[in-house]
């Protein structure tokens, strides 16, 4: 039985404020969480770009101290969030403000689940045991339109013992409120555009394919696949055009809502567990470099979906059979990574005689079984290959 059919649920208990000039609203943000002194949560880039900068000026009008830790790195380790939460500790705040991409949202998530639990993050993997309070008070600001981090309910952190990704999260993670700004976004690279911006187009394609998809999710993740494939050659082309940046900034909100309180699929299992053994290469181009191969090889699981997916991406399929729909999906994808540039796997260094462990590896991943169409190793084997240009 369809799971539309079954008793399920969803919880999206993030405030979201959004728009040209949305970071004015961060005092009042910080006074409605009854908080007074924030921590700060970013990394280097954030703080090179200006960025910190004007967040800190916001706070500074408004009387607000804050503190800084700016050290994220990508990828962040169990390490990044326990330094995080020695400053916070250390300062007296009360409060978070995640500011940057995923890896900085979701340190600040990491912060915010040390300070109410017991122990560190590791002892939360969400494979092992659910959190048991809500997380401190939370204020993501994102920097980037691509992970959704602002809106989810899960943060991804490295464990390098194990050279393994983890999840924590559910419902308790939820931020408290988001602040999404396209202002913001203008300083993006074209190559960070993009990366994250496939990202996004991703996180939509797998959440609305994937066996956890409900209504609630569909419609959200629908519409972020509209505005990617409109406006990401744009953001990507242009990064001071203003409509782009609120669109895919949408796109990525959007998607994040997607993404419910469950998870993705294939790529999401492959890229996760990528960059655990390979923390060098980033999250956003490994995305855009394995989307194509996903949809040729899950279709077939959930052949109506993949075929409204084709349409979302501006695909003209009247007449088509769904196969023929499909596939024209797949290459809708396939030309938007080319055209923003996402560098292809072999260029970002995996080579033929590491599939099997990466294959393995992916195979275990807890994303693995939301995958729309049933993928062991063999499945994932044949996704590297393709992505490879083997097949």
């Amino acid at each position: 039985m369809d799971n539309y059919y079954k008793i399920r649920e969803f919880q999206c208990t993030t405030k979201a404020k959004h728009g040209v000039g949305a970071l004015k609203s961060l005092p009042d943000s910080i006074r409605e969480l009854g908080a007074k002194k924030p921590l700060i949560v970013t990394d280097p880039g954030v703080v090179k770009a200006g960025i910190l900068e004007k967040v800190t000026q916001v706070l500074k009008e408004a009387g607000i101290e804050c503190a800084v830790y700016d050290q994220v790195v990508p990828n962040p380790y169990i390490e990044t969030v326990g330094q995080a939460t020695q400053v916070y500790l250390d300062k007296a705040c009360d409060c978070l403000i995640g500011l940057g991409g995923g890896s900085s949202m979701d340190t600040a998530k990491g912060v915010g689940v040390e300070a109410t639990h017991e122990g560190n993050v590791l002892k939360w993997e969400a494979a092992e045991r659910d959190l048991e309070r809500r997380i401190a008070p939370l204020i993501t600001i994102p920097t980037t339109a691509g992970t959704g981090s602002e809106i989810t309910v899960w943060a991804v952190i490295t464990d390098p013992a194990r050279k393994f990704k983890f999840n924590v999260g559910g419902p308790l993670l939820s931020p408290h409120i988001a602040i999404v700004d396209p202002e913001l976004h203008v300083s993006m690279p074209p190559h960070v555009t993009a990366g994250t911006g496939m990202d996004a187009l991703c996180h939509a394609i797998e959440c609305y394919t994937c066996h956890f998809s409900q209504p609630h999710t569909d419609a959200a993740a629908l519409l972020a696949i509209e505005h990617c494939a409109a406006y990401l050659r744009r953001a990507v082309g242009n990064g001071q055009d203003m409509e782009a940046r609120y669109y895919m900034a949408m796109s990525a909100h959007l998607a994040g809502i997607s993404y419910g309180t469950e998870s993705a699929g294939a790529v999401h299992a492959l890229t996760q567990t990528l960059g655990g053994i390979k923390p060098e290469i980033h999250h956003g181009p490994a995305v855009g470099a394995t989307l194509g191969a996903f949809m040729e090889y899950n279709w077939i699981g959930r052949p109506k979906k993949f075929r409204r997916v084709a349409q979302a991406l501006g695909v003209e399929i009247s007449g088509l059979s769904d196969r023929d729909a499909c596939m024209l999906g797949a290459e809708a994808v396939y030309d938007l990574a080319e055209d923003v540039e996402i560098p292809s796997l072999s260029d970002l260094g995996i080579k033929e005689e590491e599939i099997p462990l990466l294959a393995k590896e992916a195979a275990n991943d807890p994303q693995t079984p939301g995958n729309p169409r049933d993928i062991d190793e063999s499945g994932y084997t044949w996704m590297y290959r393709r992505c490879l240009g083997l097949i």
